[in-house]
């Protein structure tokens, strides 16, 4: 029996606007047990317990799965890039925390999401399936509600990870801006180069998700063992030459340049950079559908790759705030990098560039990891007729076996977004805030719903290889606790009082989004979304 169908669900069943799945029977189906894997599809990839998760959730396997156990470990850990987030992208913890406030703040957020990333593994090994956090809302939630809660957070989803997509080849493009800062000092950096960059990575980006996946699953291991000893290297390099504060400095100097009333709610506003570097677990699970034995390798690939993340990242944290002997002056460096001033405390110009090709090359690859789990979850929403043009952006290339449309998509809104920052890298931010604040949401929601699915009919929960058990209820109301606090944090501005500048975008493209979904769904959708729910098996109708 599917999560979906329940008691106070009506009895009549209602006609599926999707053609008809035809899977064999298998044993031991919806039992949560190892079924006999010597059984193997090898034009699709897919084993007995894959067909048996696609037939549960009346879904055909269109794409082929390339991703083994190592490399969807290898996918997720360069696309959430934690300790390379957490050297680029800490200008906010910096100013409102200080070093202190930043490996404090780290520390509780990765404890918080850890309660997140379970609640997302086990989802992902109950409905292993691209559509991710959408698909689990319309499984899980209410009869009443399934499909326009559904159909919101989809639109959610799809629009956090398009505006994800889009601030990768733009970090990219400025840490190569960087680079030249460095050794041209006269150099100028201007909005359209930068523009520039970001159309030129998206293209190559574009060619190796269309014509590459093949490869990619190869590509992915080779960059985990750069993800790892760039890491050592950079590490190394900085204990040995960097001067370096005392302990008592790194741990307890709080600062607040955000101009907040106290130091407590400084630290809040400061927490984003540490909840930057821990989101994004999801990814592993909108490439279910390419991974081998999908419904205990995805949850096991979200575990491996927090903790491997989360070890790394506090290491590097820790080692980079002891050198970061100047806040003020690394938070006012020409290049508007922390790190490229720490490091040339360490190293010379020429140093520095090498050093910051380290970060540069991972986070293009998490760059083009970032593009498939965006271009998937997409291509899942679409097949459910989520999205305009959905016959066309769900279809799949028969001979590349690839989203190649859904992957053009993504490609050119990054592309579109990326115009804005000519004339107004105020807008062009304002866009990509969008990022945090909406994946919060669908977080808050799938927990929710799922929360509530054990808590109301737990025997209708599907059976599953990857399990909380016992301990579900209280994971799950941790992770929807802490996804609730962090979307709200998600919303505050940098510093007070706020301009223009900094004010925090975020609210009002939260609200946009909310509003176009909603015209869509008036106009559109509500006439032929109903939510991939009605494909489930055992489904029935209000």
């Amino acid at each position: 029996m599917a999560a979906s169908s329940s008691s106070d669900a009506g009895s009549h069943e209602l006609q599926k606007p999707y053609p008809e799945v035809v899977i064999a029977a298998l044993p031991n189906q919806n039992t949560g047990e190892e079924v006999d894997d010597e059984y193997h599809d090898f034009n699709r990839g897919h084993t007995r317990n894959d067909q048996v998760d696609m037939g549960r959730m009346g879904k055909v396997q269109e794409l082929r799965r390339n991703y083994r156990p190592l490399s969807a470990i290898a996918f997720t850990v360069i696309l959430q890039g934690t300790w390379e987030v957490l050297m680029t992208a800490t200008t906010q913890g910096l100013t409102d925390g200080g070093v202190a406030g930043l490996i404090w703040s780290f520390i509780w957020t990765f404890i918080g999401f850890s309660f997140v990333m379970a609640a997302l593994a086990e989802m992902a090994s109950m409905a292993p399936t691209s559509g991710g956090q959408y698909h689990w809302v319309s499984e899980f939630a209410p009869p009443r509600f399934q499909k326009s809660m559904s159909y919101f957070i989809g639109w959610m989803s799809t629009l956090s990870w398009q505006a994800g997509t889009t601030s990768g080849p733009f970090l990219v493009g400025t840490l190569i801006q960087s680079c030249a800062i460095v050794m041209y000092p006269s150099y100028t950096p201007t909005n359209y180069q930068g523009t520039l960059m970001v159309i030129a990575v998206t293209v190559i980006v574009w060619a190796l998700n269309v014509y590459g996946t093949k490869t990619m699953p190869l590509v992915q291991n080779i960059m985990l063992v750069i993800h790892v000893c760039g890491f050592l290297a950079i590490i190394i390099v900085l204990w040995v030459l960097a001067p370096r504060n005392s302990a008592k400095t790194t741990f307890t100097q709080f600062t607040n340049e955000g101009g907040w009333s106290t130091m407590g709610l400084s630290l809040m506003v400061g927490q984003i950079s540490a909840i930057y570097a821990c989101i994004c677990s999801d990814a592993a699970a909108h490439m279910s559908e390419e991974i081998k034995d999908a419904g205990i390798t995805v949850p096991r690939a979200m575990v491996s790759a927090y903790i491997l993340n989360g070890a790394l990242g506090l290491v590097f944290l820790i080692s980079y705030m002891f050198m970061m002997t100047d806040v003020d002056a690394a938070l006012h460096h020409p290049t508007y990098y922390p790190h490229i001033w720490v490091f040339r405390q360490a190293v010379s110009s020429g140093g520095v560039a090498a050093l910051n090709v380290i970060p540069t090359i991972l986070i293009f690859a998490g760059t083009v990891s970032f593009n498939l789990s965006t271009s998937r979850q997409t291509w899942a929403f679409a097949r459910d007729h989520g999205l305009p043009f959905s016959s066309w952006i769900g279809h799949v290339s028969p001979s590349l076996q690839v989203p190649a449309n859904a992957v053009t998509v993504t490609s050119a809104i990054t592309i579109a977004l990326s115009l804005i920052n000519i004339g107004s890298d105020v807008a062009f931010n304002a866009i990509i805030s969008l990022n945090v604040v909406s994946l919060m949401i669908t977080y808050v929601f799938s927990i929710g719903c799922v929360l509530y699915r054990r808590i109301q009919h737990p025997e209708l929960l599907p059976k599953c290889r990857w399990s909380l058990g016992r301990w579900g209820v209280p994971v799950n109301i941790g992770g929807f606790l802490y996804s609730l606090y962090a979307f709200f944090w998600c919303f505050w501005p940098n510093a007070t009082p706020v301009t223009a500048v900094d004010f925090n975008w975020a609210v009002v493209m939260f609200v946009g989004v909310a509003v176009i979904a909603a015209v869509d769904y008036a106009v559109r959708a509500r006439h032929v979304y109903k939510g991939p729910v009605v494909l489930v098996e055992g489904w029935k109708g209000e």
